[in-house]
């Protein structure tokens, strides 16, 4: 649903940017997008401007005329907004999108620029939804955004995956519009011990009270739309979630043939065949229990068996002569649009908004008074559901005692909410929108792959003051799959035991004279406010001059200068 709006970015000459979706994600949302367009072609053929990009109801005479909380969506409560509005995009800019993304499995690698790896992991929400993991040489962060543990289609939350990671930027905003409130007999607000921690957390993770409630939610829909039927109503479904839609399916075509009620179910969209043929050809990416339904040669969803018993129907448009010819009231409808502004569902709810016994069926978030505001009076019944769409709040602080990160980036909106988060173990930030968050440095060093001819190459030296080896080397350095390379060049390999040493430190005159003597050169000290010097005598004359950042020796003997080069390369430290 969020891919939606992505061809109003890369229809623009500006964007360049690089867009990762995994596969199923991908090719969904490639139909939903075809779908929409289609939809709108056919609403400007009806009611659209025939020479200008801009409705007519933009104009400001129509603007007037509108309730004032249509108003309010066209303009802004300020008025500012009506600048904002721009054409859809076209079938030509939903193939350019498509052409600019790049596709992932779960757990496959994309590397961006050589610095960033990025990984998909399922979350749970929908057939290809995941959350994602971002390493790069100075941070690995998890995307934590909507996810459900326990599916009945799509494959499970793999929270596990995301474990190790510094930093998580929790965007599961799900949860802002629940309130859930913390009790005693909550099993998430018992204090327990670090050892059954993450047994217990896991314990809490995988509990099947969500499914079990989604199922019952099902259920009670499946036996409303039975009660409208039996009353010579029809039920209309404009719900845009596909996994909802593909278990209603299955549900509500055993709650018709168990009350022995033979009415049709018509799923009408320029994009049903190939969509509900995707889907179950994809066993990677479902439930463990829609992939052994594989195993024992079942259809991965029921609906394909409810197709080729005539008992779903199957047609691109509302105005197909082929639906015109098969229809029969009262009957069962799944079309788009859920806004409730395009698409067959349009047509449908004008013919049925004055029927008491049929049903509407509407998603949470749905502003239902808004959405039938063109359509009132409303005789029809109306039924808005709520389905699990993310992590509830008590499961938050036991996912992170699992994924155990040092930071959580969280969205300032959810500290006003009551969740038992333990801020002792986790560095907690609140991000707003529009503003800039800055994020502290997690890892003081970085890890170096060296290339195995060149460490072969090392000569390593120990350092004079502490437990420390150290070695110098050459090469060119990469960067590639998030890390850091050191490559080597031949030219490099011969020459590192001919170069001269690179030493630092401080000379101690006295240790220097030692020394020297142990070698059978005498000397004698002269101390300067800047600058020390030692004037040898015995074998031969020489001068060595000692200032902060160097150290000169001056002699005619060849012999002379090596010796007292490496007397004082025995006191510094060298590479």
């Amino acid at each position: 649903m969020g891919m939606l709006g992505l061809p109003f970015l890369t229809r623009s000459t500006d964007f360049s940017a690089k867009i990762y979706v995994t596969e199923p994600s991908a090719r969904i949302a490639q139909l939903m997008m075809e779908d929409l367009v289609e939809m709108h072609m056919e609403y400007r053929q009806f009611y659209g401007p025939e020479g200008s990009h801009f409705p007519h109801w933009m104009e400001w005479e129509e603007l007037e005329m509108l309730p004032f909380q249509l108003r309010d969506v066209a303009l802004g409560r300020d008025g500012s907004e009506l600048g904002g509005w721009m054409p859809l995009y076209s079938a030509a800019d939903v193939k350019d999108c498509m052409r600019k993304i790049h596709t992932l499995k779960y757990g496959e690698e994309g590397c961006y620029n050589g610095t960033l790896v990025i990984k998909a992991f399922s979350s749970g929400l929908e057939i290809g939804t995941c959350n994602w993991t971002i390493s790069s040489p100075k941070r690995n962060i998890t995307c934590l955004s909507s996810s459900i543990f326990v599916s009945s289609h799509a494959m499970n939350f793999d929270y596990c995956s995301l474990q190790g990671n510094d930093t998580i930027l929790f965007s599961d905003f799900s949860s802002m519009n629940v309130t859930e409130v913390s009790s005693p007999d909550n099993p998430t607000a018992v204090r327990i011990d670090g050892e059954n921690l993450e047994e217990f957390a896991t314990s809490v993770l995988k509990a099947e009270g969500e499914i079990l409630e989604e199922i019952e939610k099902l259920a009670f829909i499946c036996s409303c739309a039975v009660d409208s039927v039996k009353a010579g109503g029809s039920v209309l479904v404009p719900i845009g979630q596909l996994g909802i839609v593909l278990q209603l399916l299955e549900q509500v075509s055993l709650a018709l043939e168990s009350s022995n009620l033979k009415v049709p179910i018509f799923i009408i969209s320029s994009v049903a065949e190939e969509l509900l043929a995707y889907t179950n050809v994809i066993p990677e990416w479902l439930c463990k229990q829609r992939q052994e339904k594989l195993y024992s040669g079942e259809p991965l969803f029921e609906h394909v068996k409810l197709i080729q018993e005539k008992k779903i129907y199957l047609f691109p448009a509302i105005h197909s002569p082929e639906l015109l010819s098969t229809w029969e009231e009262p009957c069962l409808v799944f079309c788009p649009h859920w806004s409730l502004r395009l698409g067959p569902v349009v047509h449908l709810l004008r013919r049925w908004c004055a029927d008491q016994n049929s049903l509407l069926l509407l998603e949470k978030g749905v502003d239902p008074d808004l959405a039938l505001l063109p359509f009132k009076p409303m005789s029809m019944k109306v039924l808005q559901c709520s389905f699990i769409f993310g992590i509830k709040l008590q499961k938050v602080q036991p996912l992170l005692n699992i994924l155990l990160p040092k930071l959580v980036l969280c969205p300032e909106d959810l500290r006003k909410h009551s969740i038992p988060l333990n801020t002792n173990t986790f560095t907690f930030l609140y991000y707003s929108e529009n503003e800039t968050l800055r994020v502290p440095n997690l890892k003081n060093n970085i890890q170096l792959d060296i290339a195995t001819n060149m460490a072969s190459h090392l000569h390593w030296r120990k350092l004079k003051d502490c437990e420390m080896n150290i070695a110098r080397l050459k090469g060119q350095l990469f960067m590639e799959q998030g890390k850091h390379r050191l490559l080597s060049r031949e030219d490099h390999l011969d020459c590192a035991q001919t170069r001269s040493l690179l030493r630092w430190g401080s000379i101690d005159l006295k240790r220097l004279m030692i020394e020297l003597e142990q070698m059978g050169i005498t000397a004698s000290v002269d101390q300067g406010e800047d600058a020390s010097s030692l004037h040898v005598h015995q074998p031969n004359k020489a001068l060595i001059d000692v200032r902060a950042n160097t150290i000169t020796i001056s002699t005619a003997e060849e012999n002379l200068a090596i010796l007292v080069y490496e007397a004082i390369g025995r006191l510094l430290n060298g590479i």
